[in-house]
């Protein structure tokens, strides 16, 4: 299991952002709690789920062993994490 952090600058409200992701949701939502990433960075909705971070964060990231990842290795981790939160969508739905 690994936490990727792609190469993106994406220039937003005065700052410059990045995406990251991972092999799973649990792994990437205790990495962004354990380098303290608000959660309503979280963007479930989106056409993957991942977190925005800042350059900054990015580069804590990395220093808590993140891994910069090229376009490939951020679009198969996007794929997955889609699924599986497809998946837990669809688990959460069939228990109502």
């Amino acid at each position: 299991m690994a936490i990727y952090v792609d190469f993106m600058q994406i220039e937003f409200k005065g700052y410059k952002w990045c995406h990251m992701l991972a092999d799973s949701l649990q792994e990437l939502h205790e990495f962004a709690a354990l380098i303290e990433i608000d959660t309503r960075l979280f963007h479930r909705d989106a056409s993957y789920p991942h977190y925005d971070v800042t350059v900054q964060m990015r580069k804590t990231a990395i220093e808590y062993g993140a891994i910069p990842a090229n376009r490939k290795k951020i679009i198969e981790c996007a794929k997955k994490l889609k699924i599986e939160l497809h998946e837990q969508i669809a688990r959460t739905e069939g228990c109502e």
